[in-house]
């Protein structure tokens, strides 16, 4: 069973704080050393001092985080709301010239250990869950919601949107650095609330982003309860804050990652291309904007992958998809014909000799031009380029109870992180 309830958000006080989006920053797992920079001087109180706080020689930057996330509260820059509220998130976006909104609300979702309604899809690695614990466990707060989908067979966000937001005025707006309108309103009357509970009762949970932290939001409610096991299972670290969004809804949008994949300056780059005809009709094109285009056609009715080396971007379409059955053995048939799956044990592992999560040869970036331009400056590097994920494939997948591998889906736009923060109440 899938249970949530409504939480009271600690939020940037706006008489304090005019411009919210000098204080907002993206989830930390896409922030670069770059960008961390660049938010640590945007302003003080910017909320990468608490979410991502920089390696200082004899400081620890958890306790100082979790100092920062007290002292913000006792000096009003952030303030809590006085009752229980459901909160609805709106994202307006372009995407290719095309107008998007994706809607959905910001609840609290409660972990229970190995809930048959919850599906992950992506893999985890141990350094990021044990970074993202050390937080939680000073901070004392869900700092940001990970997202979660379901089918709204119910329409609850549709009547949401339609009943009761329409007819209000966001209490946050802010436009983000992407040109991304951010709103927030507050849904607290407690039949509404209750409506909205009980109608997600019954409801499969899908994770799109944010396994880390889930998991991490697990341990340390597995932790709390054998430390104060007559608590109540009701206590705030047994739920986590999430994101939920309509899986049907044409406002959700997945974009694929790519890989820039550094190989050995010996290698002989003709050998590659024998290799890859074995498996692969291979196209030469030498216009960027034709082989997006073709690219994203052939997508859509075969297994095709993209390359890009010596100044020439490549087509590669799969000759026989047979030919992953017998490379992948220990997988579903929705898992091996993923196109992750042919880079990864196709490429990356048969023909390259890579472990296709190996970030020393192997860097991950949602960015093709990005890929493009560090091709073009370093012999050593091939960039592969991916058609995203459907979401109906992530489904499967999920419900198969496999993973996908890590890197294997971008959802965009990324939730701000700063609008909403659901503090621990500990006694």
């Amino acid at each position: 069973m899938t249970k949530i309830k409504p939480f009271r958000a600690v939020i940037y006080n706006q008489q304090r704080i005019g411009d919210l989006s000098l204080v907002v920053c993206p989830p930390y797992d896409i922030i670069s050393v770059t960008k961390q920079d660049y938010y640590h001087s945007l302003n003080p109180y910017n909320f990468i001092y608490i979410l991502l706080g920089k390696d200082i020689p004899n400081e620890d930057k958890y306790q100082r985080a979790g100092m920062y996330f007290r002292d913000w509260l006792k000096e009003g820059i952030f303030i809590q709301d006085d009752r229980p509220a459901i909160y609805f998130y709106s994202q307006r976006y372009n995407l290719k010239g095309e107008k998007r909104t994706r809607i959905g609300f910001i609840a609290l979702l409660h972990l229970e250990e190995d809930n048959p309604s919850i599906f992950p899809h992506e893999h985890t690695h141990l350094e990021p869950k044990m970074d993202r614990l050390r937080l939680l466990e000073e901070v004392k707060a869900n700092l940001s919601p990970i997202f979660v989908l379901f089918s709204d067979k119910k329409r609850i966000i549709q009547q949401i949107n339609q009943n009761y937001i329409s007819k209000k005025k966001p209490f946050i707006s802010v436009v983000d650095e992407d040109k991304i309108l951010n709103e927030l309103w507050r849904i607290d009357s407690p039949e509404i609330i209750e409506q909205i509970c009980k109608k997600m009762q019954d409801t499969n949970i899908f994770i799109a982003d944010g396994h880390h932290r889930y998991e991490v939001a697990s341990i340390y409610s597995q932790k709390m309860n054998c430390l104060y096991g007559s608590l109540s299972k009701e206590d705030d670290f047994n739920y986590i804050m999430s994101y939920f969004t309509n899986i049907e809804s044409a406002g959700l949008t997945i974009l694929p990652i790519h890989r820039l994949v550094k190989i050995d300056s010996n290698y002989n780059i003709k050998n590659l291309y024998r290799k890859l005809s074995d498996y692969f009709e291979l196209q030469p094109i030498k216009d960027k904007e034709r082989f997006y285009f073709l690219k994203e056609k052939a997508g859509r009715n075969e297994h095709v992958l993209g390359m890009y080396r010596d100044k020439t971007f490549w087509l590669l379409r799969l000759k026989n998809v047979k030919i992953l059955d017998k490379i992948i053995l220990d997988k579903s048939l929705e898992y091996r014909r993923l196109n992750i799956s042919i880079l990864n044990y196709i490429i990356l592992e048969n023909i390259l000799g890579l472990d296709h999560y190996d970030q020393n040869f192997i860097t991950f970036s949602p960015d093709a031009e990005e890929i493009i331009k560090k091709v073009d400056s370093n012999d050593s590097y091939i960039g592969f380029f991916l058609n995203p994920v459907r979401v109906e494939q992530l489904i499967s997948v999920a419900l198969n109870k496999e993973r996908m591998p890590p890197k294997s889906t971008y959802f965009y736009p990324k939730l701000l992180s700063g609008l909403v923060i659901n503090k621990f109440n500990l006694k």
